[in-house]
C-alpha cells in the first residue's frame, strides 16, 4: 500500500471507531487549538495573540471562565494575594484589594479578554482529539451544541486547558441514593439563603468546605462539617508571609515558622476534631498540590460549637446519617465540597505521553506542561493562577520557537 493510500485508510479506520464523527459538517485549520476557556485557556490565547500566532479557543459552556461566572459561591475571594493571581501581561489595578472578591475577578477576566482580543468559540463540546501521524497534525472534533453540527479543527499544536477542575466530584457514599433531602456539589452552591433554619452537612474541609460552612452559619443554618483528613489551618496573613519567605528561605524552615505562629493563633485544634498533618503546609503544597485552609472565621465558630465537626460518613438512611464514631444526625441537605476531577481521558485519544490514567500530568512541575507531537497542558500544576500564568507564557514561547525553528 502506498503512503497516500495508507494515510487515507488510517483516517477511515479512526473515524469508523468513532461513528458519531463519520460526517463532518465543517472543517477549519489553524496553528493552535486551545480546549477550554477558563483562566488557563484565555491566558494562553492572550500570550499567543501577543506573538501573532493564530489560535482558536473551544469552550463547551456559553461563556469564558464558567466556573467563576456560574459555579462559584457568592462570598468567594481569591485565597492568595492579588500579585500571585494575575494573568500574564496584565496586573490587577492598584485600587483592587489584596484578596480580590469573585465579582471583581470576573470583571478582571472580562477586561483581560477584551484587551488581548481573546474570542472563544462557545458551546463547542470537544468529543475527540487525536494525532494524525502522517499529516503531523492534531484533529479535534467538537459538537456545536446550538446547531447540532459536528465541527472539525486541524492544527499543528494542541493545548489542553480544561484543567483540574473540569467536573465536580461526589464520592460514592453508602446509602446516598436513599437520602430524602437535597444533595448538591459545592459548584452548585451560591449562598445559604435557602438553607435558613435547615440542618446542613458540609462534606469536605478544604477551603471551599470551610467557607461554605461559615456562610451557612451566617445565613442561620444549623451547620456541621465532615473533617476526614488532617489539614493545616492558616490565616491569610500567614499565607502571605509564607509566600514571601519562600523566595529566600528553604521550605522546611518556612513551614516551621508558619506553624509556630499558627499554633499561637489557633491553639490546639485537635481538641475540636481538626488534626494537623505531619508535614508542613508549604511542603505539602509543593509535593501534592493540596493547599492549606485559609480561615475566614470558621474556626472561631467551630470553637464555640456553632459549627460542629463530624467524622467520616459511615451510612445514610433516608434523612439520617451515621458517622464512623457512632454519632447519628438528621439532616435536610448535604453539600459535597469534595473537589473536582479532570475529564481529559473522556475525549483525548492521543496524549503525547503527557497525561496519566486520571487525566493529570505524568510529570511534576516544572516539567508537566509539554508532551510530544505538539501537545501542551495549562492549569494542571496544582499551582493556582500563578501556575497558570507560568504555563501560558511557557507554552506560547515554546510554540513560537518551534514555528521559527529556534
Amino acid at each position: 500500500m502506498d503512503p497516500c493510500t495508507q494515510h487515507i485508510a488510517s483516517i477511515n479506520i479512526h473515524y469508523s471507531l468513532q461513528s458519531t464523527y463519520t460526517i463532518k459538517d465543517m472543517k477549519q485549520e489553524t496553528v493552535v487549538v486551545i480546549v477550554g476557556a477558563g483562566p488557563a485557556g484565555i491566558a494562553t490565547s492572550a500570550c499567543l495573540n501577543l506573538l501573532s500566532i493564530p489560535n482558536i479557543v473551544l469552550e463547551r459552556e456559553d461563556c469564558y471562565a464558567s466556573l467563576w461566572q456560574k459555579k462559584a459561591y457568592d462570598r468567594l475571594k481569591l485565597h492568595l494575594a492579588k500579585n500571585f493571581c494575575q494573568l500574564p501581561h496584565m496586573p490587577f489595578p492598584l485600587s483592587a484589594p489584596t484578596f480580590v472578591p469573585k465579582n471583581m475577578f470576573v470583571q478582571y477576566l472580562q477586561d483581560y479578554v477584551n484587551q488581548f482580543n481573546v474570542e472563544p468559540l462557545y458551546q463547542r463540546s470537544v468529543e475527540s482529539a487525536w494525532y494524525d501521524k502522517f499529516a503531523k497534525k492534531w484533529v479535534v472534533s467538537a459538537k456545536n451544541v446550538v446547531s447540532g453540527l459536528v465541527e472539525e479543527y486541524v492544527c499543528e499544536f494542541l493545548v489542553v486547558a480544561t484543567g483540574e477542575n473540569s467536573e465536580g466530584f461526589i464520592p460514592d457514599v453508602y446509602g446516598l441514593d436513599s437520602f430524602k433531602g437535597l444533595v448538591i456539589h459545592s459548584s452548585e452552591y451560591e449562598n445559604g439563603k435557602r438553607f435558613r433554619d435547615k440542618d446542613v452537612l458540609v462534606v469536605g474541609a478544604g477551603n471551599s468546605g470551610m467557607e461554605i460552612a461559615y456562610d451557612l452559619y451566617n445565613w442561620g443554618a444549623q451547620t456541621s462539617i465532615v473533617v476526614r483528613s488532617p489539614v493545616h489551618v492558616l490565616s491569610k496573613e500567614l499565607v502571605q508571609l509564607g509566600m514571601y519567605l519562600l523566595q529566600y528561605i528553604p521550605c522546611t524552615f518556612v513551614d516551621k515558622m508558619v506553624l509556630m505562629l499558627s499554633k499561637l493563633l489557633y491553639g490546639d485544634l485537635g481538641a475540636y476534631g481538626i488534626r494537623r498533618p505531619f508535614k508542613g503546609p508549604f511542603c505539602i503544597k509543593r509535593e501534592t498540590g493540596r493547599s492549606p485552609v485559609i480561615d475566614v472565621g470558621t474556626i472561631s465558630k467551630i470553637k464555640t460549637g456553632d459549627i460542629e465537626v463530624m467524622t467520616a460518613i459511615e451510612d445514610i438512611k433516608d434523612d439520617h446519617i451515621t458517622f464512623t464514631n457512632g454519632q447519628e444526625r438528621k439532616y435536610d441537605a448535604i453539600v459535597f465540597a469534595t473537589g473536582f476531577r479532570s475529564t481529559v481521558r473522556k475525549w483525548l485519544k492521543d496524549d503525547g505521553g503527557l497525561f496519566n490514567e486520571k487525566g493529570m500530568p505524568k510529570y511534576k512541575s516544572p516539567n508537566h506542561w509539554k508532551g510530544e507531537n505538539g501537545i501542551y497542558c495549562v492549569g494542571f500544576a496544582s499551582a493556582g493562577l500563578f501556575g497558570i500564568s507560568n504555563d501560558a507564557n511557557n507554552i506560547a514561547n515554546h510554540i513560537s520557537q518551534m514555528l521559527h525553528g529556534s
